[in-house]
């Protein structure tokens, strides 16, 4: 981490050396501190990345929102700017091409294909089927007894469990997925264990897709393969492409918010009590979660197709560029006090599922599943406490989504 208070050159905007990025936050409830200088004294400042390039990040509200919206900001991860983290996550996002690093045409096509199973009529019917799954897995988890890793007994088991359910995947090895995000979504991988790793995601799709083809059910596999494999709207890479990412992007952050979210629960008792009071106040307090931990802080990455200006600043052509959502959902000019946790914050108009054409199609879900998740964990574990020290929960600080890769608990 390389900290705010010793660029060399000059003072002039623009001529400081480049910053290192990403920068480690100090506290796992909050942005970076360094995001704060950044937003008042460099808002659209220049960075080296982990691969040695160098690229741009932007942290204030406004204009993390307006690059967003930008048909300028291009999302396609083939060109030679694009600012990856990881060499490995360039390449082979070159080679499978998810649809979330594609522009329009290309990503709202698949896009539209995936939009009916995530619309909130769709989403909404889903809750009674989530909750049940939730209660298994927490029934599961209370029935082994503790101390347990919260974050492979229940972050990851709810959130696996249900993107997997709705694609019509069945009960697999729940570590599998989460190994798959491990390695893909590491900034340490290189492009031939992210290839490895998809290549195995890939591998168990492939048959399923092939299952679909000769007895279609109900479910979201099926739809696909009717609706557009068939007719030959997309090919068979290009439908394992959506399928993966839609797995990885879907669990991964969902993990990350169940068990980051349980554990600044257990660290701030007052705002926990307050859940028990009042659980009517859990859809607001998951969108508050959303917004303080901004766990997809820097996914959004974009390459300028053309000069784009922001705070007075340009950011050349062919030049990286990366919307920090933390830097925007700590911004004082949109959140008054925004590093306190406020359940009843009103206006909670936060970035934390992206903004524009690319924001996440499965908010919704998102959404549900933490509600139910912690409804359910605060309802019934009342007694739920660390197992060990604090300062022994293992935080994921070089993995593209941050969060926590273990967290030990008893009851």
């Amino acid at each position: 981490m390389t900290s705010l208070e010793s660029p060399t050159a000059s003072d002039t905007p623009g001529t400081v050396a480049p910053r290192d990025f990403p920068i480690r936050r100090g506290c796992p409830f909050a942005a970076p501190a360094e995001y704060a200088a950044l937003r008042t004294d460099d808002p659209v400042a220049r960075v080296t990345l982990p691969t040695r390039r160098e690229a741009w990040v932007v942290t204030r509200y406004d204009d993390v929102r307006e690059l967003l919206s930008d048909p300028r900001a291009s999302a396609d991860i083939r060109r030679p700017g694009f600012p990856a983290l990881g060499e490995g996550e360039q390449e082979a996002g070159a080679r499978f091409r998810p649809f979330i690093r594609t522009d329009a045409p290309e990503h709202t096509r698949y896009r539209r294909m995936l939009l009916p199973a995530f619309t909130v009529r769709r989403v909404r019917a889903m809750r009674p089927a989530v909750q049940a799954r939730v209660d298994e897995i927490l029934d599961g988890m209370l029935d082994a007894g503790g101390p347990v890793d919260f974050v492979t007994a229940y972050a990851n088991a709810v959130s696996t469990s249900v993107i997997c359910e709705l694609l019509g995947i069945p009960r697999h090895d729940l570590e599998f997925f989460r190994d798959v995000t491990r390695i893909s979504g590491s900034r340490n991988s290189t492009a031939e264990q992210v290839s490895e790793a998809l290549g195995g995601l890939f591998g168990l799709l492939a048959g399923l897709v092939a299952e679909r083809r000769e007895e279609p059910r109900d479910d979201l596999i099926s739809k696909l393969v009717t609706d557009h494999l068939v007719p030959g709207h997309v090919t068979t890479d290009q439908l394992l492409s959506t399928l993966g990412i839609t797995i990885n992007a879907g669990r991964e952050t969902t993990t990350s918010m169940i068990a980051l979210s349980t554990l600044l629960l257990l660290d701030r008792p007052e705002l926990l009590a307050e859940l028990r009071k009042d659980p009517a106040l859990m859809p607001a307090a998951v969108d508050e979660l959303l917004r303080v931990l901004s766990v997809a802080d820097s996914i959004p990455l974009r390459v300028a197709a053309e000069d784009i200006e922001l705070s007075g600043r340009t950011v050349p052509a062919d030049d990286g560029v990366i919307a920090l959502l933390a830097g925007a959902n700590h911004d004082p000019e949109q959140f008054d006090d925004p590093e306190r946790v406020d359940f009843r914050r009103t206006d909670n108009h936060h970035v934390a599922f992206g903004y524009g054409v690319h924001q996440c199609i499965g908010q919704h879900l998102a959404r549900l599943e933490l509600e139910v998740a912690l409804e359910t964990l605060v309802r019934r574990v009342p007694t739920l406490r660390l197992a060990g020290e604090r300062d022994q929960v293992v935080v994921k600080h070089d993995s593209a989504t941050f969060g926590l890769e273990e967290l030990m608990v008893t009851w």
